[in-house]
């Protein structure tokens, strides 16, 4: 059956503006880290991006080491995309990534113009694309100038593969310089990607600051750490969930009894709001001004929903402030 989007999504999702851009982002996004790759069930993957779309979600976010196996996450998508999203494509915000290991020997990882570009390049041709909406440089590499990784992503531009760049896991020195290189260069810096959630806070800590100072949008990933500040664990570490499954980036021994009786007095006060502790989780991420999207993970239908009603309570008290820190302590 031919997929046909909802009419009426664009009714209940809200838009921030992406910094001084003139590019607007859903305050969620979807993030095919997991769940899209070659070994999960093709059919489960298409209903989740089809249901996001129909929620509000314009904003798909890839790169090219997802999957497993790497570079399968966007092969999924482009199947996705040449099925039921190709006529949807100009209300779609795709973005992928270069700067981790991706193929064998010294052009496969890191920084340099030849991987950068090289990398873009197979990232298009997996995910039957002209173009990708936002292209990143994954990670920071400290044996490539940064100016030499900076010009990769002003000549992905400016070759049209890409409209805008983004940097992630940069810290607030490194992301000074990169705004002010791209500014010269003519290809102003639009998003940083992050690690940030309740139990993540580092980029409170100078980060916030220089992004709001420059004008550059922001969006988390993980605000869920990883799963840990949602129900899953209150009890636990459930059988086959991320913590129990091996090739996943959460480790039994990250979910510690610590970790778990925060997120248990979380969840009290998630219940207090009507929330779940995912749903607060999320809401209290985009309580941050500089945010403009929440990066949420799934591998259901039901979990997505879930997270998208995040969004009918994103305000928060100031006693509802401090009883957070104060469970965080």
């Amino acid at each position: 059956m031919v997929y046909q989007a909802n009419e009426h999504r664009y009714g209940a999702m809200t838009y921030r503006r992406c910094g001084v851009s003139g590019l607007l982002l859903p305050a969620i996004s979807l993030g095919l880290w997991h769940n899209f790759g070659g070994v999960d069930p093709f059919e489960n993957a298409r209903a989740m991006v089809r249901r996001a779309f129909d929620l509000g979600i314009t904003h798909f976010d890839l790169a090219n080491n997802y999957g497993p196996p790497p570079g399968s996450a966007e092969e999924t998508f482009g199947r996705i995309m040449d099925e039921d999203m190709a006529p949807y494509r100009d209300e779609m915000i795709i973005s992928s990534k270069a700067g981790f290991r991706m193929w064998p020997g010294p052009y496969g990882e890191w920084g340099s113009r030849k991987y950068v570009l090289a990398s873009l390049d197979q990232s298009l041709r997996r995910m039957g694309l002209e173009y990708v909406d936002i292209f990143y440089s994954h990670r920071p590499d400290p044996n490539t100038p940064l100016e030499e990784t900076m010009m990769a992503l002003d000549q992905a531009v400016r070759q049209g593969k890409a409209l805008y760049v983004g940097i992630s896991n940069y810290d607030p020195d490194q992301t000074a310089e990169a705004i002010d290189i791209l500014a010269e260069l003519g290809t102003p810096l639009l998003i940083h990607q992050v690690s940030y959630s309740m139990f993540r806070r580092l980029p409170e800590e100078g980060l916030f600051r220089v992004l709001n100072e420059e004008g550059v949008g922001c969006i988390a990933f993980s605000p869920l750490a990883q799963g840990t500040l949602t129900d899953k664990y209150l009890e636990g570490i459930p059988e086959g969930s991320r913590a129990a499954r091996e090739g996943t980036f959460l480790r039994p021994e990250q979910v510690t009894e610590e970790r778990v009786t925060r997120a248990r007095r979380l969840n009290e006060i998630a219940q207090v709001r009507g929330q779940s502790l995912a749903q607060m989780a999320v809401a209290w991420v985009l309580r941050a001004p500089v945010m403009t999207s929440a990066l949420v993970g799934a591998s259901r239908v039901e979990q997505l929903e879930e997270n998208v009603a995040a969004l009918d309570n994103t305000d928060f008290s100031p006693d509802e402030i401090e009883a957070i820190e104060s469970a965080l302590q």
